[in-house]
């Protein structure tokens, strides 16, 4: 227990003191609470230099959005949950879209924000940063917490850590008012106020009869798939879940950040494949994945009209939540997939040899068609050729963390470069957010030590582009390579009229010269510009073996990319005008 003294070099032992900033320091470590990532301001700056001072590592950021991505996949890649520290009112609002993305893609993480006097915000009086920041939280999170007094401090801590674990991961948030962070009560009191939680996420057994329902679904199927979840991922089931795949024979699908869970290069893997083998399937266990929009609600024609879905959740309400899951296991995920394959002696599932030729000819097939297109060297620079030279690096330094975001970069990027690690792709996610890039990047390299490259569209890097300074700051390796096009989507959009005296560009359009590199220069980072596949290889293959901050600013054709990449049908157009024409040549 830290303490400080009521009468410096005075005071007796009784009368020893401590406060309330170094009782959250105290109650965070004691749960294990390496680093915290946040922005310093009244009232928390010095709960952060208490932390530091303790030896919890502070990751300061230049926006605090930023720095609540990199908390929130913090607990994606640890499985403790990542802790993010602002100052009240709009820092805090900055927080709280990252809480509220982490508790959608179900990683546990703790926005902890300084808040202004209770007495004042309650009656509306016009003070510092005056906002009721747990009632604008608690929709958004999984749970929000005040701690009012003192001796309540430890006590939210551990109620904190345990809510973003235990169950369905997500986001809690923590509000703790400047005049309890300023409280002070006698150390000794205050050290049996602290506490560490034991099992804050404990195994959840799947019923017998639910396994032996979803076996026989399974063994029944003519066409059986399985699709792993970044939930997969989270869980840390890696063993299990690859010793069921294997010994039932099914084909697999990852989602994006499931990607490495069991390689790419599988020969079960029906990435390659994946529209055929969603079309086609008509038995579909899902472990850790839901039926949402990234999986077509489940819905025909996507997916085949008698297809049964068997899932694997922690959540019993996540079933039916689209379709009807003839087959619920609500369970953690490791004890679902051993409690599987513990029961395939007695219910043996043989996959047709027709489905897996079936699956193997089109990933062959389109495989080829890939190679084809990443074989293609147009100038300048298009996404496959500019993507072929990023996959070539990475392909010989599989350990590399990947951050993948923006529209074309993201929707092309998942498709090309494959992962042979779990858990080393980081990405948009459930919402599909953009600018979760750089802080994704920056909590990838501390939490790991290793390598993280950062794949991004211009328009996406746009978002949190100034953490550059944070990554140079703290040495961090971290390579960002910007795929740039100069446009949202693309850069090549012709303005269909504009006010007189003002020549504005287009809504979509951003600087196609961009010097982006030079963001790495200004801040003592290594910066590096690409006009073609070599430079793009070799700039990369440096940047990764340097182990420092570095930005690769890669020209593209203006051009190049797609209006909304694959989700043109979830963007509506305007019937009655036709859209603009582009430049010639696009």
């Amino acid at each position: 227990m830290t303490t400080i003294s009521a009468s410096p070099g005075q005071a007796p032992e009784s009368t020893r003191l401590t406060d309330g900033f170094h009782l959250v320091v105290d109650a965070l470590k004691a749960n294990d609470v390496e680093t915290i990532y946040g922005v310093v301001g009244i009232p928390i700056t010095d709960l952060a230099r208490v932390a530091q001072a303790s030896g919890i590592r502070y990751i300061g950021f230049r926006q605090e959005t930023s720095a609540g991505n990199a908390a929130a996949a913090a607990g994606f890649l640890t499985g403790r949950p990542g802790v993010c520290l602002t100052v009240s009112a709009p820092g805090f609002l900055n927080g709280l879209a990252a809480l509220a993305n982490a508790t959608t893609n179900c990683f546990p993480m703790i926005l902890v924000s300084g808040s202004s006097n209770r007495a004042m915000v309650d009656l509306q009086r016009g003070d510092y940063g005056e906002l009721d920041q747990l009632n604008v939280a608690r929709p958004l999170a999984k749970a929000a917490y005040r701690i009012s007094r003192i001796e309540d401090i430890g006590r939210g801590i551990a109620r904190a850590v345990r809510t973003a674990v235990s169950g369905r991961p997500g986001g809690v948030y923590l509000d703790i008012p400047g005049d309890v962070l300023g409280q002070a009560m006698d150390a000794a009191a205050a050290a049996d106020t602290v506490w560490r939680v034991v099992d804050p996420a404990p195994r959840q057994l799947p019923a017998p009869e639910a396994v032996e329902r979803a076996l026989e679904v399974l063994g029944r199927a003519r066409r059986p798939l399985i699709v792993l979840g970044k939930g997969a991922a989270y869980a840390r089931a890696d063993d299990a879940i690859r010793k069921f795949v294997e010994d039932s024979g099914i084909p697999f699908l990852p989602t994006s950040m499931a990607k490495g869970l069991l390689p790419d290069s599988h020969p079960q893997c029906a990435a390659a494949a994946r529209s055929l083998a969603v079309a086609r399937a008509d038995a579909v266990l899902l472990v850790g994945a839901r039926l949402n929009w990234l999986l077509g609600h489940g819905d025909s024609p996507q997916w085949a009209e008698d297809a049964k879905f068997v899932q694997v959740d922690i959540a019993a309400s996540e079933m039916d939540s689209n379709q009807p899951i003839v087959a619920p296991l609500v369970a953690d995920i490791g004890s679902a997939m051993s409690a599987l394959s513990g029961r395939l002696a007695a219910h043996p599932i043989a996959v047709p040899a027709y489905w897996v030729a079936e699956l193997s000819e089109r990933r062959a097939r389109n495989e080829a068609k890939m190679r084809a297109r990443l074989a293609e060297n147009p100038h300048p620079m298009r996404f496959y050729n500019a993507l072929a030279a990023i996959r070539s690096v990475l392909q010989e330094n599989p350990e590399v963390y990947v951050v993948n975001e923006g529209a074309n970069a993201l929707d092309l990027a998942r498709n090309v470069i494959d992962m042979e690690l779990p858990r080393h792709r980081l990405d948009t996610g459930t919402w599909g957010v953009m600018g979760i890039g750089m802080g994704y990047a920056i909590a990838a390299a501390v939490e790991t030590g290793r390598p993280v490259v950062a794949i991004e569209g211009d328009s996406a890097f746009g978002f949190s582009g100034m953490e550059v300074e944070t990554i140079c700051r703290y040495r961090l390796p971290v390579s960002v390579v910007i795929l740039n096009n100069g446009g949202v989507y693309r850069g090549d959009e012709a303005v269909a009229g504009s006010a007189a005296g003002r020549f504005d560009p287009a809504p979509t359009v951003l600087n196609a010269r961009a010097r982006h590199e030079l963001i790495a220069e200004a801040f003592g980072g290594k910066g590096y510009h690409a006009t073609t596949p070599s430079e793009l290889r070799a700039a990369l293959a440096e940047a990764v073996a340097s182990g420092g901050p570095s930005v690769i600013d890669c020209e593209l054709d203006p051009g190049a990319g797609v209006e909304s990449g694959h989700l043109s049908s979830l963007n509506p157009t305007s019937a009655a005008i036709p859209p603009p024409a582009v430049n010639a040549g696009a």
